[in-house]
């Protein structure tokens, strides 16, 4: 890591999945990196609905990467006020922050899948009509929004179910299946038809670093996928986890919650031309990664 101010970037939700292995990343790459999470240490602790955090978080910044959000659509159920208190306002209070600079830093904003809703043809491109069909998807449409509208140099990357570390939400569908495969306990699938485009967290990030790559080179990005292209149904997520985990975990279906989008999976022909990025990571092996690990920490808990 390099204590040049002139290299630093402010990460927000830099304690978070995606956040932590890009921070880690960043740091190889020779920047500085400040953060800002609500569960940071005493350095980086702080809130992007709170305007003087996010202002101090941001301060000789060439760059933000803002992952700051509610991530989960399960979430912005639970507390829809909040979703969209923490997704656009806060978003709101970064772009404000960026423009007061002299020299504003260049703005890469985290969207998801989930702003198409349910879209009318498959594979979506990123041209596809946002029409999200919950609070998490409607709050991110509201926040890429603002981020087109804030005259700064900008980067809308969208992404699809990232996976790949045990520091997961444990109740995330690819790390329950992964750990409870692992441990050869039930998996329970809720919607076994549904079907989504599984990312691996190292194609995720390092997708990110493409993206900081053209914006250091001062290129305007349209918005981009940072996906594989490759659909996946949650009975054969289940089966594949079974599979790779060599036990006999039995599959229990449930019905699909009301809140989900039943099928998505996107085109990631804009990330290959843009930025020279396809998915590496198959989804077989980087379930296989993750059961290892799981199993890797089970071993550990047990010496303990």
């Amino acid at each position: 890591m390099t204590d040049n101010p002139s290299r630093r970037v402010a990460v927000t939700g830099s304690r978070g999945l995606i956040g932590t292995a890009l921070r880690s990343a960043l740091e190889r790459a020779g920047y500085h990196v400040g953060g800002l999470d609500l569960l940071g240490d005493a350095a980086e602790r702080g809130d992007v609905c709170d305007r003087g955090d996010v202002e101090r978080a941001l301060e000789g910044s060439i760059g933000v990467v803002h992952l700051a959000a509610v991530s989960r659509v399960v979430d912005g159920e639970r507390d829809p006020a909040g979703c969209w208190r923490s997704n656009v306002e806060g978003t709101r209070n970064v772009l404000r922050a960026a423009r007061a600079f002299a020299r504003p830093p260049w703005v890469i904003y985290a969207s998801s899948r989930e702003v198409y809703g349910q879209p009318p043809a498959l594979p979506a491109s990123e041209d596809s009509p946002r029409v999200p069909v919950n609070i998490y998807g409607r709050s991110k449409v509201a926040a890429e929004d603002l981020v087109r509208e804030a005259d700064l140099l900008t980067a809308v990357v969208r992404f699809s179910n990232v996976y790949g570390s045990t520091g997961d939400h444990a109740d995330r569908v690819v790390p329950a299946f992964a750990r409870q495969a692992a441990l050869g306990h039930p998996l329970r699938v809720d919607g076994s038809g549904h079907t989504f485009d599984f990312t691996h967290l190292e194609d995720t990030v390092r997708g990110l670093l493409a993206v900081v790559d053209r914006l250091e080179a001062g290129v305007q990005l349209a918005p981009v996928h940072l996906l594989t292209g490759t659909p996946t149904t949650l009975g054969r997520l289940a089966s594949l986890a079974v599979e790779t985990a060599g036990t006999s975990s039995a599959i229990r279906e449930a019905p699909p919650r009301s809140y989900d989008v039943a099928s998505f999976y996107g085109d990631p022909t804009r990330a290959a031309e843009l930025l020279g990025w396809r998915a590496r990571i198959g989804l077989r092996e980087g379930l296989s990664r993750l059961v290892a690990d799981f199993r890797a920490l089970r071993g550990a808990a047990e010496v303990a």
